[in-house]
């Protein structure tokens, strides 16, 4: 199927491209790696009259260092992160993450801040951020503003991204002393997940759990923080019947999905077998990446 007509505009700079959404708004869809939203558009499931293409836009691909965090522009794709040394160094987290979207050709193309503006409630890179406790920077008529990732994401493919703002810049801490982890269980390593759990853990010279941020994708309609995992584990160590316990907190106050790939029940086990591993691997100090079929 082909997508129905539309505009294409390719503009220089992120002045005109806000003058442009300032205009058409609503009809109006940008265009990153276009790895969602092309697949969406053949389907007639999205029908924008004008498509913004932002690949002409200087500065919206770079990694760089700045104020003890790391910036990542808005178009820098998946396999910029994966091979970013100084991500790898200084927040491992992406990286691992990065690995496991999709295929080579979509980590080629596709973008970060297409993916995160896209808001698919069982995409990789969201957990990431959760757990990373990232910002990002929007910017609008009216000027930019900072939103943490936990207050990004509102429902399925919604965001609180207003219709004439774009998403710039993602900001995530340099990393010390945490360890990371991205678990992910798919029908195929290239698929969506059925669920995702990232963590980002700190532990004291006792084993003690200092601090944890657990990011969760897949299991609802819009990524999510663990806060109830986290909880059970703050100040305490990591034996594995409070893991266990923790664990079992993962879908607590949350509305499971349900589809071809999963019911309820297997999901949310899923959910807490894979809290459990990505904790366990954590506390162990083993920075991995686990894709297994579902």
């Amino acid at each position: 199927m082909y997508p129905n007509r539309f505009e294409y505009c390719c503009p220089a700079s992120l002045q005109e491209v806000l003058s442009l959404l300032s205009t058409h708004q609503d009809e109006a869809k940008l265009l990153a790696g276009g790895q969602s939203l092309l697949s969406m558009m053949k389907l007639r499931l999205a029908n924008p009259t004008y498509l913004i293409d932002l690949a002409r836009i200087p500065g919206l691909n770079a990694i760089g260092e700045e104020n003890g965090q790391i910036s990542i522009g808005a178009m820098t794709t998946y396999a910029q992160i994966k091979g970013s040394h100084l991500l790898r160094n200084k927040c491992p987290l992406l990286p691992q993450t990065a690995t496991l979207v999709a295929d080579v050709q979509v980590r080629n193309r596709g973008t970060i801040g297409g993916s995160l503006a896209h808001a698919d409630p069982a995409a990789d890179m969201s957990a990431a951020i959760l757990a990373l406790g990232a910002e990002m920077k929007v910017v609008g008529p009216k000027g930019e503003r900072w939103i943490k990732a936990e207050d990004f994401f509102v429902t399925m493919m919604t965001t609180v991204l207003d219709p004439d703002e774009i998403l710039t810049e993602i900001r995530v801490p340099i990393l010390k002393d945490e360890k990371t982890v991205y678990l992910k269980n798919a029908p195929r390593p290239s698929d969506f997940a059925i669920v995702g759990i990232a963590v980002c853990l700190k532990l004291n010279h006792q084993g003690t759990c200092e601090d944890i941020a657990m990011g969760v994708t897949g299991i609802t309609d819009k990524a999510y923080r663990a806060r109830d995992v986290e909880e059970v584990l703050r100040g305490r160590k990591l034996e594995p019947k409070i893991i266990k316990e923790a664990a079992s907190e993962i879908i607590h106050g949350v509305e499971v999905n349900e589809n071809i790939h999963a019911s309820k029940e297997f999901r949310s086990h899923i959910a807490r077998v894979y809290a459990n591993r990505a904790i366990q691997a954590a506390s162990k100090g083993l920075v991995r990446v686990i894709s297994e079929d579902g």
